[in-house]
């Protein structure tokens, strides 16, 4: 692996983090917000990642293929089961007397955020590093 592909793996990982804190964000943001409809209440996100390759058939020294950064497929809703309390004074309440809470658990959510955030900072860390060992390359040369 060339010194200037860390470039493209560690902009493409700090991109997937980005998106990572976004959908966090965006979880605990609503994650006390009320529905009168299991279909209206707001789902957990997550995004899924894979590797992305460029060429799958191209084998390392270790028989794997070598992946080429971090690839976003898509943020997925929750399917586990909503919070449901009853309060019939609520004016949400549906014609049972049933409120409806996200299935957003803020604890999971805050250890998400700050691995997120270690995982942006670490990527930052290779990126100046690799850009410190490719300006000691070229004043080698003068």
């Amino acid at each position: 692996m060339s010194l200037s592909n860390v470039f493209g793996i560690a902009g493409s990982a700090m991109n997937a983090q980005t998106i990572r804190l976004n959908t966090t964000a965006s979880n605990m943001a609503n994650a006390e917000s009320i529905s009168s409809s299991i279909d209206e209440t707001y789902r957990a996100r997550k995004p899924v990642f894979s590797v992305q390759q460029t060429d799958p058939l191209a084998d390392n020294e270790f028989g794997v293929a070598a992946g080429q950064g971090v690839q976003v497929l898509g943020i997925v809703e929750s399917q586990a089961e909503l919070r449901k309390e009853y309060n019939p004074e609520h004016p949400m309440a549906d014609e049972q007397g049933f409120i409806y809470y996200p299935n957003v658990n803020v604890v999971e959510e805050m250890a998400d955020m700050i691995s997120a955030s270690r995982s942006f900072q670490i990527n930052t860390e290779i990126l100046n590093t690799a850009k410190q060992m490719l300006q000691q390359t070229i004043s080698l040369g003068q």
